[in-house]
């Protein structure tokens, strides 16, 4: 019997994702909605090239890594770029190059790499860190960690809650929050925000709306989507959209009202959330990777995510290799450019499934570095 088997989400056994479950649950590293099968089955559901390929030992499964089957055999994360977090969720260490081989891939390109076995160590290129709200004595014991690390920062979240109560009305925390009014205006101002800052519009495919759409709707159980929305005055003007498994708590959305920049709607909002936790069962709100200036002074624990490109043993890497190698032929003198460069292209190729969306996410990443250049040019 073959060692490893590749199949859609769709078609795990019971057994499997009993086994997947109880993999993820031993190592506290894999504590995420998005590391887990139900992730897989959600993105299964929207997406038909979905892969989730396992490795068994003597008839049990020691290891399962859910991707996308790109180009020269090259695996990317399944839900990329939704998967802040990715991994080959595995008992123990395993031989990354033949495990690769063995499934059938020619590398595993990653960006948010969890790896407590360290099988893909040797291939990690690069870190970034990850911030997490990890309350661990309560949420009030937290609160007053953070005020004890920035003071002033807590004067002025004081100063403006009042204002806010005083010009525009009651603030409120909503959560959790079924209001779909609410859940699509927050995708409005987040489509709004990546055109005006020139990021990919990761939000325009259907599958990454069905997906959002169908884990809104989902309200019972251990994995459900789940939003936090900040009003004032009865009227959504902050909040968080994502997906939850337990006491875990990882958003993909965060949005606030463009016409609220002067409060900081979204600090505040933060501030309230972060009280709301024990009521809403959270333990840990995953912030994730990026935007290091919102999210830094919330978080008091940090996870490392590595990037870089596995590469399969032997034959069956050799396309992957060229591909590799052409990436650092480009990037040989740019710096942190090309690094940019190649995350833009890899996000739309990850995002757009059709070779009409791929060609329209290049021409607008184009046209958007000529405004912002043209823009520096003219200030």
């Amino acid at each position: 019997m073959s060692p490893t088997q590749t199949l859609h989400p769709a078609d795990l056994t019971g057994e499997d994702i009993a086994a997947w479950r109880a993999i993820a649950a031993a190592e506290p590293a894999f504590a995420s909605p998005l590391l887990g099968p139900d992730f897989a089955l959600a993105v299964g559901a929207v997406r038909p090239d979905a892969r989730v390929a396992i490795w068994r030992r003597d008839g049990e499964a020691v290891g399962f890594l859910p991707h996308h089957l790109k180009t020269g055999g090259l695996a990317r994360p399944i839900g990329a770029p939704l998967s802040d977090y990715h991994a080959l969720v595995s008992r123990a260490w395993l031989p990354a190059g033949d495990t690769l081989a063995e499934a059938g891939l020619g590398a595993l390109r990653f960006t948010g790499l969890i790896d407590p076995h360290e099988t893909f160590e040797p291939a990690v290129r690069s870190r970034q860190v990850a911030y997490v709200i990890e309350l661990s004595q309560g949420a009030e014991a937290y609160l007053e960690a953070l005020r004890a690390q920035s003071p002033k920062r807590f004067k002025n979240y004081r100063r403006l809650q009042s204002k806010v109560a005083r010009e525009l009305g009651e603030l409120t925390l909503s959560a959790p929050d079924e209001d779909r009014q609410a859940f699509d205006q927050l995708i409005a101002w987040k489509r709004d925000q990546l055109q005006r800052t020139g990021a990919h519009d990761f939000l325009a495919p259907d599958w990454t709306r069905e997906l959002m759409g169908r884990l809104f709707s989902t309200t019972l159980g251990d994995f459900r989507g789940l939003m936090i929305t900040l009003r004032v005055d009865g009227q959504v003007v902050a909040g968080h959209f994502g997906v939850r498994l337990g006491d875990v708590y990882h958003p993909w959305i965060a949005a606030t009202d463009p016409e609220m920049g002067a409060y900081s709607v979204g600090q505040l909002f933060l501030l309230q959330a972060i009280a709301a936790m024990p009521e809403l069962g959270l333990r840990t709100y995953d912030l994730g990777p990026g935007h290091d200036h919102y999210k830094a002074p919330y978080a008091l624990t940090h996870r490392e995510i590595g990037e870089g490109t596995a590469l399969a043993a032997g034959a069956a890497s050799w396309r992957s290799r060229l591909g590799e190698g052409a990436w650092r032929l480009a990037g040989a003198g740019c710096g942190p450019l090309a690094g940019r460069v190649r995350r833009r292209f890899e996000t739309i190729s990850d995002v757009e499934v059709t070779l009409s969306g791929r060609m329209r996410g290049l021409a607008n990443a184009v046209a958007s570095k000529a405004r912002r250049t043209g823009a520096e040019i003219e200030g």
